[in-house]
């Protein structure tokens, strides 16, 4: 393995089980993301995947196993292990293992005595589906609890008591595993680390490490031509929060521009429905990246409503990049993401006249967007561009390194331009 003294060729495995392609993942992204940027810097990156699209392809029995090896995969331990000795990477960085990895890629890395990093992209450290949310409400049921019994009862993977078994069995049969077999958990938002933190989580492993976004090679020009949700549709992300507040902005005269809703979900059909007819809503489906980016940098603002608390907020750093303002829930990532009024607007989450009320504030003053856009884009070269992601996620792999050879162990919590800047709270029209 290399001198921890010259890091500046680091060989990084990369552990992912990608989620299925069914549905645009975010997670996916950033991982495609990060090795693609780790790549261009001149470091070498592996990767051990697994996909859940595969499932489909198994046999009845081979289905039926799967829930079996949520907890533990023995198979890809041997595999890993195996993986690891014959290339000594200098670090793996691990990011999803659901459903088919497993927590026993840890024990690989520890057969092997190969340093891990981990990035905690959503909070199944603490909650079975990851969300802390349920039946339209945030929820912390199972935080600080060792066998997520609440999760089981009210069924919340997938609304399926069978189902959330699996997940609750993992969480609780390899929580040490986790919090002694990680050397430094990556966690995506301040707001993030102080949930895990409060639950019990050892705090000096972890650091404050934002998504950063690519440059999109595309700004706004202009005024902007449509306000724009850009998700999945789904009752968590606040899709009917937003259909309830737009039809008061409706009922109220509008805002001059139509609502584009971009995506898929659960909730399309309803979204379908809402849509068909009306000139001052468009509904069109999945995009691709680029359609993405292009409809990002023709709007007048990007609508970012959830009701579950976002442990990030991808779309909005999206936004801040091509230059564009975001309106969205004051609550989990988005109060450090967007400064109230400066950057963009939060609303009250759950509150449908609050997000009325920041959707025509938006789009009522053409200049002050444009100023609000061009802060945006500033707060956006200062935390989420790549320089300064590739910049923590080499200096989180160096003090993995440094920790797992003896060397000093205090982790960058949030440290330097990607630390915890907590906007303003949202007053008047939000605030937690």
């Amino acid at each position: 393995m290399h001198d921890t003294h010259d890091l500046r060729d680091l060989h990084v495995l990369v552990v992912h089980n990608r989620y299925s392609s069914a549905q645009p993942s975010g997670e996916n992204r950033v991982v495609d993301e990060e090795v693609a940027l780790l790549r261009s810097a001149g470091h070498r990156v592996d990767l051990f995947e697994r996909r859940s699209d595969d499932i489909a392809a198994r046999s009845l029995p081979g289905k039926v196993a799967v829930p079996l090896l949520v907890p533990w995969n023995p198979a890809v331990r041997s595999e890993l292990a195996a993986r690891l000795r014959a290339a000594r990477p200098d670090v793996v960085h691990v990011h999803n293992v659901f459903p088919l990895l497993s927590p026993a890629v840890l024990a690989a890395c520890a057969d092997v005595g190969v340093p891990v990093v981990a990035t905690l992209h959503n909070y199944t450290q603490v909650c079975p589906p990851g969300t802390l949310h349920r039946d339209g409400k945030a929820c912390t049921e199972c935080v600080g609890s060792k066998m997520s019994l609440p999760a089981v009862r009210h069924g919340c993977y997938r609304d399926s008591r069978l189902a959330t078994v699996p997940l609750a069995v993992s969480l609780a049969v390899n929580r040490r595993r986790w919090w002694s077999g990680v050397e430094r958990f990556f966690c995506i938002s301040g707001a993030q680390r102080d949930v895990l933190v409060r639950s019990g989580m050892p705090a000096e492993r972890l650091a404050v490490k934002h998504n950063f976004v690519p440059e999109p090679g595309i700004r706004r020009a202009g005024e902007g031509e449509h306000l724009l949700f850009l998700g999945r549709l789904a009752e968590a992300k606040g899709t009917r929060l937003l259909m309830s507040a737009w039809d008061q902005v409706a009922a109220d005269g509008g805002v001059g521009v139509p609502l584009v809703l971009a995506g898929s979900g659960p909730l399309a059909r309803e979204v379908t429905a809402w849509a068909a007819g009306r000139d001052d809503v468009r509904y069109v489906g999945l995009l691709d990246p680029m359609e993405c980016r292009q409809a990002v940098a023709r709007s007048v603002a990007v609508v970012a409503p959830s009701m579950a608390m976002e442990t990030f907020g991808l779309v909005v750093a999206e936004a801040m990049a091509s230059g564009v303002p975001a309106v969205a829930a004051a609550h989990g990532a988005f109060v450090e993401l967007i400064e109230d009024g400066v950057t963009g607007l939060l609303h009250r989450p759950a509150d449908p006249a609050s997000l009325a009320s920041c959707v025509r504030r938006i789009a009522a003053d053409p200049a002050r967007n444009e100023e609000m856009g061009r802060a945006a884009r500033r707060r956006y070269e200062q935390n989420f561009s790549p320089t300064v992601g590739l910049e923590r996620l080499v200096e989180g792999y160096r003090t993995a390194i440094a920790v797992r050879s003896g060397g000093d162990s205090t982790p960058p919590v949030g440290n330097g331009n990607t630390g915890s800047r907590r906007g303003t709270r949202a007053s008047g029209n939000g605030g937690m």
